[in-house]
């Protein structure tokens, strides 16, 4: 078992590798200390257990479960916490076990073993991730078999496309399988729509213009581009502005 440690405290990943080392059969790979850092080296492959903190700066343990549940060949996560309030959201994020801290040697024993039958395929087999109760810090995008995350708050617009949406953001774009209306649901407080195609961030409205023809479109801040704004989003879309 090729197993990652993720935490943002370098005492708790020491102590949990001493403890994985001595265990016949499993490898304790280069550590994480965050969950953003602990998607990327799963997306990169070889890992068949996360020992997944929860409560960490930037993207959270729950969160990366989340991601981690859409790769092609997910790893089997294991919650290492200080804090027993997360246990039911744990399973509902697809956990094989919950450990306490201090994690004991007797328990790990069993939630690796618990997390090698799972990945031979004997073990019980996680649901799926139910929707969020909180909007995710970062989108997943995939592209021949890489993943790249995307900070939220970096996104300018949202576009759909087809089957896809095309998140257009500050280092470029790329495409995302969420549909437009779940991802308007998940963060509606960061976004408003245009179009029915289309949601904006709040932050990037620069100014609304009318043009000759009668239609009107929005002037982003930070892109060379004015993006159309439907006669039945328009009505709305001014009020909300009004309290920007």
């Amino acid at each position: 078992m090729n197993v990652l440690i993720v935490d943002d405290e370098p005492l708790a990943r020491e102590r949990l590798a001493r403890l994985v080392g001595v265990l016949a059969g499993s490898v304790v790979l280069p550590p994480c200390a965050d969950g953003r850092a602990a998607v990327e080296a799963c997306a990169a492959g070889g890992v068949d257990l996360v020992l997944l903190d929860i409560e960490m700066p930037g993207m959270d343990g729950l969160e990366a479960a989340r991601h981690l549940t859409g790769l092609p060949d997910p790893p089997a996560v294991v919650f290492c916490t200080a804090y027993d309030a997360h246990a039911l959201a744990a399973f509902e994020a697809a956990a094989i076990d919950y450990l306490l801290k201090p994690v004991r040697a007797e328990r790990l024993a069993d939630a690796i073993q618990r997390a090698a039958l799972h990945r031979t395929g004997r073990g019980v087999v996680p649901s799926k991730l139910p929707t969020p109760v909180r909007a995710r810090s970062h989108l997943a995008a995939r592209l021949r078999g890489s993943l790249r995350l995307i900070p939220v708050e970096d996104i300018h617009y949202l576009q759909a496309e087809e089957k896809y949406v095309v998140v257009h953001h500050a280092r470029g774009e790329d495409l995302v399988e969420d549909s437009l209306k779940a991802l308007e649901v998940e963060f509606g407080e960061r976004f408003l729509r245009i179009h029915r195609n289309c949601l904006v961030a709040r932050g990037q409205f620069a100014e609304l213009r009318r043009h000759a023809d009668g239609s009107t479109h929005v002037r982003l801040r930070d892109d060379d581009i004015e993006l159309e704004v439907s006669r039945r989003c328009l009505p709305g879309l001014r009020e909300a502005l009004s309290h920007l």
